[in-house]
């Protein structure tokens, strides 16, 4: 009989390395039935499954049968299709595991893999991550990271997405219409679901959005109780506002010096006061991303991180359409282009609507 979670646990080549998620796992999984998979030539194409990722990384943040896990997540574009997953890093140095957390929700999510919003509980060699929450627990550094694990346990199993009858989306952008790649594919994909949902564009460019200048928690949280934030703008305005009311969130991205543009990277900081009162669990993050040569998965990646592991939205599976296009109006040439973009739009409105 299937059961009702598999953990995915890539076997590390030195036990030293196991220890201490192993009493996470004891821990998280305490009374839950679940099927166990530690190498990779164990993997099949998966539907439908709770997964839940759990990656020992030791001092030098080098797993082998990890790789050996993601070539087979690379090479299987549909072998996690339908799945939901979270995932625990553990290593025994401060380095290397949200890097890892991230290539990882990246490649699973390419696979068809959708991850709940704050999927990731990690454990860095002194536990310092878990200082405030831990007190906030009324424990220790190792008492929270088990019971953040066990809270993310039950949330994977609990987990179902929200369906709409008619979704409200979000698109977020910082960029020039008339030369832009992204906002011509974007142009395409809104022709394309707007009888579907309801939609709301903002352009946050040319400054519009101060970034995030790191006021005391007192500061933030006192503004974002009244949902707004110290430094006010767009961001207050129109937003915070439009963000509340929100199904989904499509992040409109090309690539600039292999990063997120500096005005959606602020926007991004910024929304940390309303995050302060407002939870995005429930809401979706999708991303349209172009890169002039090449890089667009370094896009998705700090996307993952930021919206997904940090603010909470959840990510469906395949969450971005990833594009290389360099001179004004080459994207909609791209080979299969048209097919692409009328995959993406059935996957917004298949997820928010079911």
């Amino acid at each position: 009989m299937e059961s009702s979670l598999l953990l995915f646990r890539p076997k590390a080549s030195e036990d030293v390395k196991t220890n201490r998620l192993q009493q996470v796992l004891d821990y998280a999984l305490d009374g839950i039935s679940y099927d166990t998979i530690e190498f990779a030539d164990q993997l099949s194409p998966l539907n439908g499954r709770k997964i839940l990722f759990a990656i020992d990384l030791g001092n030098s943040g080098v797993n082998f049968e990890y790789y050996h896990f993601l070539k087979w997540l690379r090479m299987h574009s549909n072998g996690l299709c339908d799945c939901t997953a979270g995932i625990l890093v553990d290593g025994e140095s401060e380095l290397y595991t949200k890097s890892i957390a991230s290539e990882l929700v990246f490649s699973a999510n390419l696979a068809g893999c959708a991850f709940v919003g704050r999927p990731l509980v990690e454990g860095t060699r002194t536990l310092d991550n878990f200082t405030i929450l831990s007190q906030n627990m009324g424990t220790d550094s190792f008492g929270a990271y088990q019971e953040s694990a066990r809270i993310l346990v039950k949330r994977l199993l609990k987990n179902s997405f929200p369906v709409h009858q008619r979704p409200n989306i979000l698109a977020l952008h910082a960029s020039i219409r008339q030369t832009s790649n992204t906002l011509a594919l974007w142009q395409q994909v809104k022709t394309k679901i707007e009888n579907s949902c309801d939609l709301t564009e903002i352009n946050v460019r040319n400054g519009a959005v101060s970034d995030c200048a790191g006021c005391p928690y007192t500061t933030c949280l006192h503004f974002g109780e009244e949902g707004r934030c110290f430094y006010g703008g767009v961001m207050v305005e129109q937003v915070f506002p439009a963000m509340k009311k929100a199904n989904a969130l499509i992040m409109l991205c090309p690539n600039y010096n292999d990063a997120i543009s500096a005005n959606l990277t602020a926007l991004v900081n910024r929304l940390t006061a309303l995050f302060r009162q407002t939870r995005f669990y429930d809401k979706a993050v999708f991303a349209i991303i172009v890169s002039g040569y090449s890089g667009s998965d370094l896009i998705a990646r700090q996307l993952i991180a930021a919206l997904n592991m940090n603010k909470s939205f959840y990510l469906p599976g395949n969450f971005a359409m990833l594009e290389t296009a360099n001179n004004a109006g080459t994207a909609l040439k791209l080979p299969g282009i048209d097919d692409r973009i009328e995959n993406f739009c059935n996957r917004i409105i298949s997820v928010l609507k079911g």
